[in-house]
């Protein structure tokens, strides 16, 4: 398995995917789980070998040069760090082609979080299904606008093959280790894996984790000014209204003119902002859900808990467990 490091890969993940996937050595073997070898090889490469600064200036070590590398099974970028100019293509010629030539030989391409941008330089990711990270979805999208993308899954496996695999948002690299392991070696030493290092399975989707914000380089100032009223205004009643009347639009006019611009419907668009409210409360607060209901613009608790769970993936219950801090981390007060 060759780990790539680049100047732009985040430490943590290097190091996490490393550590977990050479880890049958110091776990405790169990009857269920007797791995006589570890099943992985794992080696940080790159190209050039020795010393290497990541993102945040953590030097690691390039264990193997690609040149020296003819085969390999797995390959895996880790998440990249994009600063303001994003992501510039054609930065390593070298590594993108050892990729293609590695892919072309069996291996299976791996990306965790932002890694797609560097792996979908060698074009076999066109017109395939991946993920990335939600924060970096539309940078991705302007760069390779071939590569259909759903930054709300968890993990994507593509390919004739399955040999493109692409991991989500940040930690659901743990969903990509998890995956390799119980693809190579079997479920029971994934389950084992995840015990051992308390990891878990996102089995709820990235959406719950998705920050919702509307468009607004559309360049549309009609638009834009119902847009900017309904950000301080959702919760009010019929705010459609006092939408079209702000944007001195017809009715038929603005909300096709509104769903082209931001890619939603006016009303589309108002339930969203309601429900990025309601996550902050119910986050935030120990207000009842039904209270938080009203609060948002919500008359009908049963109404608003279905929409939560459609947009979210989870309940408003389910959501305030997952989200707020524990009891035993919070902050005592000094009295």
């Amino acid at each position: 398995m060759s780990l790539v490091a680049i100047p732009e890969a985040v430490v943590s993940t290097l190091s996490g995917i490393f550590d977990v996937m050479n880890a049958f050595a110091m776990m405790p073997q169990s009857n269920s789980m007797a791995i006589q070898s570890p099943p992985f090889r794992v080696e940080i490469v790159g190209v050039q070998a020795g010393p290497l600064g990541l993102a945040s200036h953590v030097p690691v070590t390039v264990q193997r040069d690609i040149t020296s590398i003819e085969s390999t099974d797995i390959i895996i970028v880790p998440s990249v760090l994009l600063g303001a100019e994003g992501w510039q293509k054609g930065r390593y010629p070298e590594l993108v082609q050892w990729l293609l030539a590695m892919h072309s030989r069996g291996a299976l391409l791996c990306s965790a979080c932002s890694g797609l941008f560097l792996l979908a330089e060698t074009g076999v990711f066109d017109g395939m299904e991946a993920t990335v990270h939600f924060g970096y979805a539309t940078a991705f999208t302007s760069v390779y606008p071939q590569v259909p993308i759903h930054s709300e899954r968890v993990l994507v496996i593509s390919g004739k093959r399955e040999e493109l695999i692409t991991s989500g948002a940040s930690m659901t690299w743990h969903d990509l280790v998890l995956y390799l392991i119980g693809r190579h070696v079997g479920a029971t030493a994934a389950q084992a894996v995840a015990r051992f290092f308390a990891l878990q399975w996102h089995q709820d989707g990235l959406a719950p984790y998705i920050i919702f914000e509307g468009r607004s380089d559309h360049g549309d100032l009609a638009v834009q000014t119902a847009q900017e009223w309904i950000a301080g205004h959702f919760s009010v009643a019929n705010p459609l209204e006092e939408m079209i009347r702000l944007a001195g639009l017809g009715e038929r006019t603005f909300k096709r003119r509104f769903t082209l611009a931001t890619g939603l419907s006016p009303i589309a668009y108002v339930q969203r902002l309601r429900i990025e409210d309601a996550k902050r409360r119910l986050e935030r607060t120990e207000a009842p859900v039904d209270e938080i209901s009203w609060q948002v613009g919500y008359v009908e608790p049963a109404f608003f808990r279905r929409l939560f769970k459609r947009v979210t993936g989870l309940s408003p219950g389910v959501y305030r467990r997952r989200f707020q801090i524990p009891v035993y981390a919070r902050t005592q007060q000094k009295g």
